[in-house]
């Protein structure tokens, strides 16, 4: 009996707080994450969208929404999520928070203040630990760096795909203002994508392919 996929995916932006009322962030729009979602719904799968702040519009039905802000918070979720669920892949989409303050105020600081400096600490690889709790997960990331070219920008997401022991990774930049993107995987790669819901298309169906062909279900 063939069991319905399930898909978890992370999309948005990630907060990290600096004071009671400040936070940093970045300029993540979650698109990709919504695209993906809708592509794997129509291919039959059973979708969880761990959906980062912002306002969105669109959301199809039959895709269990589960909203966060802060990077702890997206921290938790995914860790709950595998910890207490069967999934058969993590597209982990999330433009995630790479450094956090090393202290948060635990107050407004005053606008009145001459300067404000910040120390930056690195915050925990999540996708490292994807497959903590299923090791034969299949698992999907992202690297984004918006100006490297093709050769430098795929050398980084093989750096990504084999230190985070991923399945597949999709590298992706918009250099000279324009969408690109690759599918990576050991010894091959498809592309180029010039624009998300290509991209998304190709993915979604080599995550339901190759994620059925390892027996997961």
């Amino acid at each position: 009996m063939v069991t319905k996929k399930n898909i978890l995916i992370t999309a948005g932006p990630t907060w990290v707080a600096i004071d009671r009322v400040r936070v940093i962030s970045n300029l993540a729009s979650g698109e990709t994450g919504f695209i993906l979602a809708d592509k794997f719904r129509k291919l039959g799968a059973a979708v969880t969208l761990l959906l980062g702040p912002g306002n969105y519009r669109g959301l199809q039905k039959n895709i269990e929404l589960i909203r966060f802000n802060y990077f702890s918070e997206l921290a938790s979720l995914l860790d709950r999520e595998l910890k207490t669920k069967k999934f058969t892949a993590v597209i982990h989409a999330a433009a995630v928070a790479d450094f956090r303050p090393e202290r948060v105020a635990k107050h407004k600081i005053s606008s009145l203040r001459k300067n404000w400096r910040l120390n930056l600490i690195p915050t925990k690889k999540l996708i490292k630990g994807l497959k903590k709790y299923q090791t034969d997960l299949f698992t999907v990331g992202f690297k984004f760096e918006p100006d490297l070219p093709k050769d430098k920008l795929l050398y980084e997401a093989g750096i990504l795909l084999k230190e985070s022991k991923l399945n597949l990774v999709v590298a992706n930049s918009n250099r000279n203002l324009g969408y690109q993107a690759y599918i990576l995987n050991k010894g091959y790669k498809y592309g180029p994508f010039l624009s998300k819901t290509k991209m998304a298309a190709c993915l979604s169906v080599l995550v339901m392919d190759k994620a059925g062909k390892r027996g997961i279900n």
